[in-house]
């Protein structure tokens, strides 16, 4: 057997474990959505966004006095652009908190398929990046397939989907600031700063009698099994985030991309099995749309980068 086809055979190995990682990392994400879901049924909207803010900040803390201190990580020469993209961020993160209050895990992850969708649409008018025509189709294709998961000529229409709907533009927007702002700042500030601003904006729901809304009320008291829950969606993550890191070291991103919306999957089994909701044919349809849409923008991406190192090699 000669070098080359041991190497290629280790490259193929090292890419099925990547790929085996990104399957892993993802579905930890599902699972500490469904805490959350499980824990919001007993606690406000204020008191979960409050604590998995808080419990997403320590690691980042500690990793900022490991690469410079304060003063470096959260020095800025933009507080204008952070400002508005920790507001954007804010109410982003509280409309998805809300919609896993009230909607199931399938028709939240569904309709957040169409971040890349947004993502586009806004590139063009921010960023004036270039959209390709067939890219504009494959955008209102995409949209097509919320209609068919949302139908709103039936009676069944959830309006909490216009919300989780509102909130997927939103995170293509925070999105956005984000890829602007990551030119210039730590992505330490990009990830310590929000947690702070959740911090702070929550803090007065939870220790004042004023409630705006339903489901908005003071901090309650919490047993010690919940506290340890609220731990387990902090490690969750981290593991999740871990993997999806590690996961790329093995494998390209070109390969692991499509495995994203593995997620569907478990979030159909967790509302099965944990709140025993299945999803119907419109659900299912929509999202095989929506899905469908993103994966040919993936491909017509992927053939685009080909062109110019085509090109080059010439």
């Amino acid at each position: 057997m000669s070098v080359n086809s041991d190497a290629k055979r280790q490259l193929q190995n090292r890419a099925v474990f990547g790929i085996c990682l990104m399957i892993f990392g993802l579905a930890l994400y599902p699972l500490s959505d469904a805490f959350i879901k499980h824990l919001m049924g007993t606690y406000s909207v204020p008191q979960t966004s409050f604590l998995r803010a808080a419990t997403r900040l320590p690691p980042l803390l500690i990793m900022m006095f490991f690469q410079g201190g304060i003063r470096k990580v959260l020095g800025t020469r933009h507080p204008k652009q952070h400002l508005i993209r920790l507001f954007v961020n804010l109410i982003y993160t509280l409309t998805f908190m809300y919609a896993f209050s009230m909607a199931s895990l399938t028709t939240t992850y569904t309709i957040s398929y169409t971040s890349s969708l947004f993502m586009i649409i806004l590139s063009a008018l921010i960023l004036k990046e270039s959209v390709t025509w067939d890219r504009w189709a494959a955008v209102g294709i995409g949209l097509l397939g919320v209609m068919i998961a949302m139908r709103p000529w039936t009676g069944v229409f959830e309006m909490v989907a216009l919300v989780v709907l509102f909130g997927t533009f939103l995170g293509a927007l925070n999105k956005i600031l984000m890829r602007k702002l990551a030119s210039t700042e730590h992505s330490l500030a990009i990830a310590i700063y929000p947690n702070l601003v959740m911090i702070l904006a929550m803090t007065p729901f939870l220790f004042s009698s004023f409630v705006p809304w339903d489901g908005w009320g003071p901090w309650k008291a919490m047993p010690w099994e919940h506290w340890g829950l609220f731990a387990i969606v902090g490690i969750i993550t981290a593991a999740g985030q871990y993997a999806i890191a590690q996961a790329l070291r093995f494998a390209q991103g070109s390969a692991l991309a499509p495995i994203d919306y593995s997620t569907y999957f478990w979030v159909v089994a967790f509302d099965a099995f944990w709140w025993h909701k299945i999803p119907d044919l419109y659900m299912i349809l929509g999202a095989a749309v929506i899905v469908g849409s993103n994966l040919y923008i993936l491909y017509r991406s992927s053939q685009e980068k080909r062109i110019p190192k085509a090109s080059q090699a010439t």
